[in-house]
This record gives structure tokens, C-alpha cells and sequence, in this order.
């Protein structure tokens, strides 16, 4: 119970420092409003997301925030029941957790997410092209969608849990005996 309890203070830390943030930004910048912090590479732009990851827009917004309160409930009830779980799975659950409680407290709160982090990204261009007979639109990216905290804790978070479920070995099953031996 207390190894549940310390690690709840990542997630703790993680929504505080989201919270701040996004209070500082929506208190002092104009929305659309946009600084410069590392030229064009690294910017502060205030926007409010409405939609869900990365401004995908969605019909029922009241879906996804139902959804994430019953996810960060399921997270928090599992987190406590990972206590004899490595300190790398823990920790990955917690900073999902911690993200996924900032940005739906905007959401109950404010109606919409608010995101401030922009930064410069390597250009993706992939060429609309058809697959069998299905054909699928071209996509390019030029610089990364304007996130926040909670965004970051959410992806560093389930970047740890991929790492985690690909380095973890399973554990070792008892040796059985062979089918000669047990006839002796």
C-alpha cells in the first residue's frame, strides 16, 4: 500500500505542474498569442484543444471525457494493485495517470484543453497512394501539434510501459519432468 502511495506522488507533481502551467499561460498570454523561446524550433502557443490528442476533432466530446475519467479510475485502481511490479511499470502507469488527470480536469473545468508547447519538427511527408482498393489521403506534417504537460507525461508514460512489456522477461515456468522420468 505505501509503495502505491509514493509513486501517486509522481502523478501528484505531474498534474500540479501541469495545472500551474496552464493557469500561468491562460492567465498571461492571448489565446493564439505565440513567443518565440529557441527561435522557431521552441515556442509558447497558447491554444485551447476542444477535440482529443493533437486537436483530432470528435463528435461526442462528452464520450472522450466520460471515457478518460473511467480509464483514470481503472489506471489508479490498477497502479494499486502493482505494488510488487517493478519501479519502471509503476512509474509509466503513474505519469499516464498524471497526464490523463490534468488534461480531463480542463475538460470538466474549462471545456476544452489547453495546450502551449510548440515545437519544430522534422517534416513528414507521405504521398496519398492506393492500397488494394482502398485509397488513403496524403498526409504531411511541418511542425508537431501544441501540446502540454500532460500530454508529455502521457507519452514519455507509455513510451516507459512499451520499453517495459519489450524488456520484461516472463516468468520461468517450473521445470517438469520428462514423460522417461516419471516412469522410474
Amino acid at each position: 500500500m505505501i509503495k502505491s502511495l509514493k509513486i501517486l506522488i509522481i502523478t501528484a507533481i505531474i498534474v500540479a505542474i501541469d495545472q500551474m502551467t496552464k493557469i500561468y499561460i491562460s492567465r498571461s498570454m492571448q489565446l493564439y498569442q505565440s513567443f518565440r523561446l529557441l527561435g522557431d524550433f521552441i515556442r509558447l502557443t497558447y491554444v485551447e484543444n476542444k477535440g482529443i490528442v493533437f486537436g483530432i476533432k470528435m463528435a461526442h466530446g462528452g464520450f472522450f471525457t466520460v471515457f478518460a475519467a473511467i480509464a483514470s479510475l481503472a489506471i489508479m485502481f490498477y497502479l494499486f494493485r502493482m505494488k510488487g511490479e517493478k519501479f519502471i511499470a509503476r512509474l509509466s502507469m503513474a505519469l499516464i495517470l498524471g497526464g490523463a488527470i490534468g488534461n480531463l480536469g480542463d475538460r470538466l473545468f474549462r471545456g476544452s484543453v489547453v495546450d502551449y508547447l510548440d515545437v519544430e519538427f522534422f517534416d513528414i511527408t507521405i504521398p496519398a497512394f492506393q492500397f488494394l482498393f482502398i485509397h488513403f489521403p496524403g498526409y504531411a506534417l511541418q511542425r508537431w501539434p501544441v501540446f502540454n504537460v500532460a500530454d508529455a507525461a502521457i507519452t514519455v508514460g507509455m513510451l516507459l510501459l512499451f520499453v517495459f512489456i519489450l524488456t520484461e522477461k516472463p516468468p520461468a515456468e517450473p521445470e517438469r519432468l520428462g514423460d522417461a522420468e516419471m516412469i522410474h
